[in-house]
């Protein structure tokens, strides 16, 4: 076994003709099989009792495999929840001529751990020990929050699109009616199909899926599809070996270059006395390339009215999501640009990300002690782009109570003379609001500066968590870069309060430091270092006069 991660699983398959779809490649099918086992037998090895896929996020898939060449798939779990835990999972491609090695995919996938007689099973925590595994780790806990909004963030978004349907147009292009592309299909689940207790493995009702969708996707477009994407699915129910699946399929739109593939899986027992229980259902995204490997341009779809048309609108409203999250979620921290525009539809994305950034600065391990003052520990840390700052001291106060009073940034200049004022533009929800924020002026510059920061919030998900307030710069039309002041902007920064004890907490404040914000710092670090000493004193003093407002405040509610 690789690493001192003891749910680390590690598995190997040579790519054979009888895992290959007619291109000699990997089925996509077949390979969901294999991820889906790997990830199982990860999270059993936690959990010591069987487990369950209870869902998958999105995957894409970046290359294809052909036949001889070896795929390795590497899963482990990165957090434990109550009753279910989160697969981390990668699978990359070795070439055995060439020994050349490619990624393939990651893909994060719950598993619900199920005790004698189906019954939820308590899991014990995992502690993680590199400074990978702490960023998974903790970043879990957000990937957790993005599955459980994730339907909500369609039907918000499809409320604001229109009633309508408007079919795109393209010169030239053939349309084919959406009906000539359904497929149905059934499967007897047999003991193969299943583990020790009887239920259907995910993996094998993803294959069957898969299959479905390929021959809906390749009666629109008449050649043999690729799968590039599968959209975040749940499985809703558990199928036992007797069941007859039912599984549907149907191109829901086609854009310029990829198709979406709606999949419905039901099933029923031999009887049929019971009407047919809804298993899944997911998305999955295909492309047709050319000989140079370049996506061709597709028909139109004509979607049929009513039910049709609502599923030809929700796919472009899914391919805008889509793009939102690969954007923001994919993008490697060094690379989001400083500011995203801020939309209603990637809210859930922007969040995550600002969040996650904080979470991974938080939790890398080269933080060298810069400066220490009485109370007061100022640490650095230098990567290829980025100066990072973490400051941070004791409090005595309790957490949550810091939490809340740090997370107000209209009250940040009653401590940070940096800070003149904030305004409060949009309160996006509870965890969330959008500030227009003056800063004072630097000496270095005539014009006084302003920001449009997102604040996210987060309480603890579990023992051991801190409290998480995270700041990024967003775009807003609202707030468009004006005359009066210098536009900055701040890629990642933040508050984490951990409780000591009841009325003790450690509060650290985060800066990672922007190039433009770099020469500043260069060129003053000790004055920098004393000055950041100054403003934590006074958070410190404002923290301590505050608390008592805050208990008599909740007191009086």
């Amino acid at each position: 076994m690789g690493g001192h991660n003891p749910t680390e699983v590690q598995m190997s398959q040579l790519v054979l003709p009888c895992h290959s779809n007619q291109h000699g490649e990997l089925s996509a099918g077949q390979l969901l099989k294999w991820i889906d086992t790997a990830a199982c037998l990860s999270a059993e090895r936690h959990a010591g009792c069987p487990c369950v896929t209870a869902s998958m996020d999105d995957i894409y898939f970046e290359h294809t495999i052909s036949v001889g060449q070896v795929v390795n798939i590497k899963a482990k779990v990165n957090r434990a929840f109550n009753s279910s835990m989160e697969v981390g999972i990668q699978v990359s491609y070795e070439d055995l001529c060439s020994g050349k090695h490619c990624s393939i995919c990651k893909a994060y996938a719950t598993f619900v751990a199920q005790g004698p007689l189906g019954t939820k099973v308590k899991l014990r925590p995992l502690t993680p020990q590199t400074e990978e595994e702490k960023i998974e780790h903790s970043i879990a806990a957000e990937r957790r929050r993005m599955r459980l909004v994730h339907k909500d963030t369609l039907k918000d978004l499809l409320t604001r699109s229109t009633s309508n349907t408007e079919m795109e147009t393209r010169d030239g292009s053939v349309v084919v009616p959406a009906e000539k592309t359904r497929v149905e299909s059934v499967e007897l689940v047999l003991p193969p199909h299943a583990n020790h207790q009887g239920n259907t493995f995910g993996g094998q009702i993803m294959a069957w899926m898969e299959n479905v969708a390929t021959i809906a996707a390749s009666r629109l477009c008449h050649a043999h599809p690729t799968l590039r994407a599968i959209e975040m699915f749940h499985f809703r129910g558990p199928s036992q070996v007797g069941d007859r699946l039912v599984l549907k399929a149907i191109v829901n739109n086609a854009f310029k270059n990829s198709m979406e593939v709606g999949v419905c899986t039901e099933a029923y027992d031999q009887e049929m006395s019971v009407s047919r229980r809804h298993i899944n259902s997911a998305f999955m995204t295909f492309v047709v390339l050319d000989e140079e490997g370049r996506p061709r341009t597709l028909p139109m779809v004509m979607p049929q009215p009513g039910d049709g048309e609502r599923r030809y609108r929700e796919a472009s409203a899914r391919k805008k999501i889509r793009l939102d999250r690969k954007y923001v979620v994919s993008c490697k921290q060094t690379e989001v640009p400083l500011s995203v525009p801020w939309d209603q539809s990637n809210k859930v994305y922007l969040s995550y990300n600002n969040v996650s950034a904080l979470k991974t600065l938080v939790a890398k391990a080269n933080w060298v002690l810069a400066r220490e003052k009485e109370k007061v520990q100022i640490y650095t840390l230098e990567e290829d782009k980025f100066l990072s700052f973490r400051i941070e001291m004791s409090v005595h106060i309790s957490a949550s109570q810091a939490f809340s009073l740090l997370s107000d940034l209209r009250r940040r200049h009653e401590w940070d003379s940096h800070f003149e004022s904030a305004e409060l533009v949009q309160q996006v929800d509870e965890d969330d609001a959008i500030y227009h924020v003056l800063s004072q002026t630097l000496s270095c510059e005539n014009k006084p500066q302003d920001f449009v920061i997102l604040a996210s919030r987060r309480k603890p998900c579990s023992r051991g968590d801190p409290y998480v307030v995270a700041f990024r710069s967003v775009t807003l039309p609202t707030h468009p870069a004006s005359t009066n002041y210098t536009r900055g902007e701040t890629l990642c920064s933040g508050f984490c309060v951990w409780p000591e004890s009841e009325e003790m907490s450690k509060v650290a404040y985060y800066n990672q430091a922007t190039p433009g914000y770099l020469n500043y710092v260069t060129t003053n670090v000790v004055g920098l270092s004393s000055n950041f000493c100054a403003t934590f004193e006074a958070c410190e003093k404002f923290l301590l006069k505050n608390k008592d407002d805050l208990i008599a405040r909740l007191q009086d509610l």
